[in-house]
């Protein structure tokens, strides 16, 4: 993947609370114009969004791109599923993974490429809700030891 024109519109930050990624891959999302205008401005949601393979086409549901609002009829519905758009071989790699039990693929973020809008998906697993209680003790316990350090290197 390539790193140097990588422009990030939109991160789903819930995915990381909610499921253990267990693998990335990048894709490519099919829009039309005003939609691409929409992302320019910053206008999205990833928040709900899943992915899903049927007949042999990666499809995203629940991604939420407003309307532009300089556009008239060639807006589209702002929660229309999505194609996106990968190699065949890609797809049936996924479509293996994703049958096991518990794995769902899920948009993590949403990217411009150069001029290309990228979205990149993750292989997951929800977490159980011990994992995120046992996630959130440990972050809290950072936070307490670095402000005791920060405490103590004051005086």
């Amino acid at each position: 993947m390539a790193e140097k024109n990588k422009k990030i519109i939109a991160q789903n930050k819930k995915a990381y609370h909610d499921y253990f990624v267990e693998e990335t891959f990048e894709a490519g999302i099919e829009l039309c114009g005003t939609e691409v205008k929409s992302l320019r401005n910053g206008q999205v949601n990833l928040k709900d969004a899943y992915c899903q393979i049927k007949n042999g086409q990666l499809i995203a549901h629940g991604i939420h791109i407003s309307p532009y609002e300089k556009g008239n009829i060639f807006n589209r519905n702002p929660t229309r599923d999505r194609r996106l758009l990968m190699h065949k071989k890609e797809i049936l790699k996924l479509f293996g993974l994703v049958s096991q039990k518990g794995y769902a693929l899920i948009p993590l973020s949403l990217y411009f490429s150069g001029k290309w809008v990228k979205m990149e998906l993750g292989l997951c697993k929800g977490k159980k809700l011990y994992d995120k209680r046992e996630v959130e003790a440990k972050k809290a316990m950072a936070r307490e030891a670095e402000r005791y350090m920060a405490e103590r290197g004051d005086r």
